[in-house]
């Protein structure tokens, strides 16, 4: 019996280092989610950005012209770099959710051991209980 509530214990607590790594993975997964969205918002607004400038009515000298485009191309390969790290922080993004239903399956196939062994005990407490009683009477019945 000692054994078995043991056992017990130790199932509840891997149950809590699982649900803690699970919590874990859930904030890694919010994070890299999160800086995937302001990734994409980044590349998004620098390339509406170059394309404002690219749009604008040529300026009256030569050398603002080059500046201007000079500071649209920038603004362009920010905005690829940017898109860029996006797609990268996608693929993180992709692996933390991964990594977070990973978890989650773990916790769950050690919550559902922990009440197995729950009920188990349970059913040996039980016929413990009911094989204890003396009979009545002889057996000779």
């Amino acid at each position: 019996m000692l054994a078995d509530a043991a056992r017990l214990r130790r199932l509840h607590r891997l149950e809590k280092v699982r649900a803690i790594a699970r919590q874990t993975a859930a904030r890694e997964a919010a994070e890299a989610e999160g800086t995937l969205a302001q990734l994409r918002a980044l590349a998004e607004r620098t390339a509406q950005m170059a394309e404002g400038y690219r749009a604008k009515a040529g300026p009256a000298l030569a050398q603002d012209l080059r500046q201007m485009d000079s500071f649209a191309a920038g603004l362009r390969g920010i905005s690829h770099t940017t898109s860029g790290d996006a797609d990268r922080a996608r693929s993180f993004a992709d692996r933390k959710q991964q990594a977070l239903a990973q978890a989650e399956r773990a916790r769950s196939a050690v919550a559902e051991r922990a009440e197995a062994e729950a009920r188990a005990i349970a059913l040996r407490r039980q016929q413990l209980a009911l094989g204890a009683r003396r009979s009545v009477g002889t057996g000779l019945e």
